[in-house]
């Protein structure tokens, strides 16, 4: 037997348990990984309350969770790549990384570099990979200027960096509590709240935003297209599905990029230290409503983490 989340019914935090289940068996082509981390992220829990069941609508009783890293604890026929106790890290497409045990396709695992915190590399799937993916799609170049809102939450923290590599200015909205943080990663932080697109040209070197990532909705994508004049093209939204129809901008996000390539990328070039995930707070299996509370504040900086 393992421990697993589970919930029976679309609600609150309180329909959340940590509950006994049968240990899982790997199939062929893949790999049981006992889990040593599992972040958590706001799409979940929107999953959970029956926000997304339109788009991605659950079953009872329903897993949670994505991110994974871990250690192999057994390989199904036919795996060559593994073998029992390598460190892995990757990611799951079944609701069930929020758990002691998870079984995983093979092709959706990559070795752990050793010099990677568990808690970071378990972290690293959702929202790397979304960012990886928005950036892509506005097509981020040298010389532009991009705001990113909600830059310093699990995401944001990401995109704000590969946004800077990409050889952008990065104005990062956010609260006051990230100025020093997105200031100490070479990005302008502009604080929303009343004039704020007088604000971001204010802040950009050229009066121009000639990009813009949504990480946080809320009538972001209205004010890059109808007050800062961005091509709707060069607006990506990973949260406010309405106006992706209503403004025709972008929607990638982690589904564009759910790549165990991508993934690998960013944990390399986090092990080198060269992008840095922060961890907001490490939370027992048995805290995971106490996890849940804190992201739904929707004030964190960088990720929560699951360390079963």
């Amino acid at each position: 037997m393992s421990r697993a989340v589970q919930f029976d019914e679309y609600g609150g935090i309180d329909v959340l348990r940590v509950r006994e289940v049968p240990r899982p068996v790997p199939a062929a082509g893949e790999v049981l990984v006992q889990v040593r981390a599992a972040g958590i992220n706001p799409g979940e829990a929107m999953i959970r309350r029956g926000a997304l069941h339109d788009r991605f609508p659950a079953t009872f009783p329903s897993g949670q969770g994505s991110d994974l890293a871990g250690v192999v604890a057994e390989i199904g026929a036919g795996v060559t790549e593994f073998k029992v106790g390598d460190e892995v890290l990757g990611f799951t497409n079944a609701r069930a990384s929020h758990a002691e045990y998870v079984t995983v396709p093979v092709t959706q695992v990559a070795a752990k570099p050793p010099a990677l915190s568990w808690e970071i590399a378990g972290s690293l799937f959702v929202s790397g990979t979304t960012a990886y993916a928005a950036l892509r799609a506005v097509r981020v170049q040298p010389g532009d200027v991009v705001a990113i809102a909600g830059a310093a939450g699990g995401v944001g923290t990401v995109g704000v960096q590969l946004a800077t590599r990409a050889g952008a200015t990065v104005l990062g909205i956010a609260g006051p509590g990230g100025d020093e943080w997105l200031t100490a990663h070479g990005v302008t932080p502009v604080n929303y709240g009343d004039d704020l697109a007088e604000r971001l040209r204010a802040a950009s070197p050229s009066g121009r935003i000639d990009a813009f990532l949504d990480f946080f909705g809320g009538g972001y994508v209205q004010l890059a297209v109808e007050e800062l004049g961005v091509a709707p093209e060069r607006v990506d939204t990973i949260i406010d599905f309405g106006a992706i129809e209503r403004f025709g901008v972008q929607g990638a996000g982690n589904a564009k990029g759910a790549d165990i390539a991508i993934v690998a990328e960013l944990a390399d070039l986090a092990a080198a230290g060269e992008l840095e995930v922060p961890i907001a707070g490490v939370y027992a299996l048995d805290d995971v409503r106490a996890a849940y509370t804190e992201l739904e504040k929707r004030h964190t900086r960088g990720k929560l983490v699951l360390r079963p």
